[in-house]
């Protein structure tokens, strides 16, 4: 990473004053003046990412909620929540995303304001292929888990005119960054920032004091606890992200808005169940109450 210039320290007072400034929900409000998300996520054995993600966005104000996932577990995903709809894509017979699935992932894209992708989708060529294309496109990306996987080795694709927001644990950001995921922790700052600042992307670094930067702001978390270390609470985050970029919100604010509610949440979760048995779902019970908090 090269020499940067120190961006904007971004208060919390800053972060929470943008509640206030959501658009306010008129009487006549239908479902698509509050955006249309679609999630693109899930595999074999991982129904769960997809379906948090998809009620995340949900429980994040968004209007409208599409969750396109392997044709084989669409039931699963389906019955978690009859609040979003699903779109069944074709897939191999491991039940990841086989390459074919990229046509009809194209079609979807002209009907959604922005996109979440990667949860749970394991690795695969066809994998590759639909994430490739989502980076082709001209929407609004939030990338997480197995997304960022799938350009680990071509980072440049994030480039694009198009806002994106990545989400990666250390080691995920290790991998785009061909490093240690012991190195990203010594050096959080200076590597997210510069990374942001590089590839015109938002960075959110995840774990302890998560950082929120795109290279010229910088956001540092101070919600959340160590009962999130879950399965699960990244792909909640990745919803609350796309639920708040698809209803206007400017890309950095609804990362750093997001990190915080989604941290709010999980300390309330955590005051009512404990640290020990708090799971990602319990997260999804208490985002309204975060919401609500400021």
């Amino acid at each position: 990473m090269g020499r940067y210039p120190m961006p904007d320290i971004i208060s919390d007072i800053d972060v929470i004053q943008h509640i206030g400034r959501m658009p306010l929900r008129k009487s006549d409000a239908n479902k698509g003046n509050f955006g249309r998300v679609l999630v693109v996520a899930g595999s074999v054995g991982m129904s769960g990412a997809a379906a948090l993600c998809g009620t995340a966005a949900l429980r994040s104000g968004a209007g409208l909620v599409r969750l396109a996932v392997p044709a084989s577990i669409l039931p699963m995903v389906a019955a978690f929540n009859p609040c979003y709809t699903t779109i069944p894509l074709a897939e191999t017979t491991d039940g990841l995303l086989a390459e074919v699935a990229v046509v009809r992932v194209a079609e979807l894209l002209v009907e959604n304001d922005v996109i979440a992708a990667g949860p749970g989708l394991g690795r695969a060529a066809g994998v590759t292929s639909v994430i490739h294309a989502l980076l082709a496109s001209n929407r609004p990306l939030v990338l997480d888990a197995d997304g960022l996987n799938a350009v680990q080795d071509e980072v440049n694709r994030l480039k694009r005119s198009a806002p994106v927001v990545i989400t990666p644990h250390p080691g995920e950001f290790a991998r785009l960054l061909q490093t240690t995921a012991s190195d990203v922790q010594h050096h959080r700052i200076e590597f997210a920032v510069s990374f942001a600042r590089e590839h015109n992307v938002v960075v959110v670094l995840k774990g302890q004091g998560t950082i929120v930067t795109d290279g010229r702001r910088l956001y540092h978390n101070t919600t959340g606890n160590p009962g999130m270390a879950t399965g699960g609470t990244g792909d909640v985050l990745t919803g609350v992200i796309a639920g708040l970029v698809g209803q206007g919100m400017e890309p950095f604010t609804a990362a750093a808005l997001g990190t915080r509610v989604h941290g709010l949440a999980g300390d309330m979760a955590r005051n009512q169940v404990g640290e020990i048995s708090l799971i990602a779902s319990d997260l999804l019970n208490y985002l309204p109450r975060a919401f609500r908090e400021y």
